[in-house]
């Protein structure tokens, strides 16, 4: 029965007819702050929501302050991992919430972020682990970000490094894997073919240029992503219903980058 939970709550964040999903993470604050675009998250949300997000991302304690009971629906998802910028291993990302929670607030999924390469990467490994097998218990759909992340990670882009946290997430038992983009829709298809769950890529930090940006998600999906997980070029936007929906275009329309880009115009 756990199976069926599953693809039931994952027909609620991922399109049923083009089989990708947008997600717009908005855990921010919890590692930087009330930053901006996120001071009123209901607000935020509704602006997502309007551009035809499939779903948003929240700490557990936000879930109360801006997530729906107003405006368009949009999926929910309850993200379990935290740390700031003030600590003293920002990377050392631990867990703060426990599928049983998800499940009371309502989540379509849950989310857990490890950082691969990192001081602290066995513990998140192993937070991980244990995740997936209560997620399968109580048919919860798992998304694991795996980033490329420590001492020895020179370039996060790096195609043999982004295969690899790509398919750790995978066998430990992640439904979605996010991570980063390799720059190259021909190495990106080496991520996606070496990762048997669907892959989505995260935005990264503000990009200079929207075509810039609308770009890299084109070449995400031509390589065979299966969407996006992206939070700063989106909340941070001018736009942000705009932008929303010049995503969803290239995500669930197939459309070019510079066909979404007019939609912003």
């Amino acid at each position: 029965m756990s199976e069926i939970g599953k693809r039931v709550r994952i027909e609620r964040i991922m399109d049923r007819d083009s089989g990708n999903t947008v997600i717009i993470p908005l855990d921010h604050g919890i590692s930087l702050g009330p930053v901006k675009g996120l001071a009123n998250l209901a607000d935020m949300v509704d602006k997502v929501a309007k551009g035809g997000a499939n779903a948003v991302l929240q700490q557990k304690g936000m879930v109360r302050h801006g997530h729906r009971g107003y405006g368009m629906d949009v999926g929910l998802i309850v993200h379990m991992s935290a740390s700031t910028s003030l600590g003293p291993d920002p990377n050392n990302k631990v867990q703060v919430c426990c599928v049983e929670e998800a499940l009371k607030m309502g989540a379509d999924a849950v989310s857990v972020h490890i950082n691969v390469g990192s001081e602290t990467e066995a513990d998140q490994l192993k937070i991980l682990g244990a995740v997936a097998e209560s997620c399968d218990f109580w048919g919860m759909p798992l998304i694991a970000m795996m980033y490329p992340r420590g001492s020895k990670i020179s370039n996060p882009n790096d195609p043999e490094v982004v295969a690899l946290a790509a398919r750790a997430g995978a066998e430990l038992g992640a439904d979605i894997v996010k991570t980063n983009y390799t720059g190259d829709l021909d190495t990106f298809r080496d991520v996606v073919g070496g990762c048997p769950v669907p892959v989505v890529v995260a935005g990264g930090p503000k990009t200079e240029t929207d075509l810039e940006f609308l770009q890299m998600i084109e070449g995400a999906m031509a390589a065979g992503g299966r969407g996006v997980a992206i939070g700063r070029n989106v909340f941070q936007h001018n736009d942000p219903t705009k932008m929303t929906r010049a995503i969803s275009a290239i995500v669930h329309h197939a459309k070019s980058a510079e066909e979404a880009a007019g939609i912003l115009k």
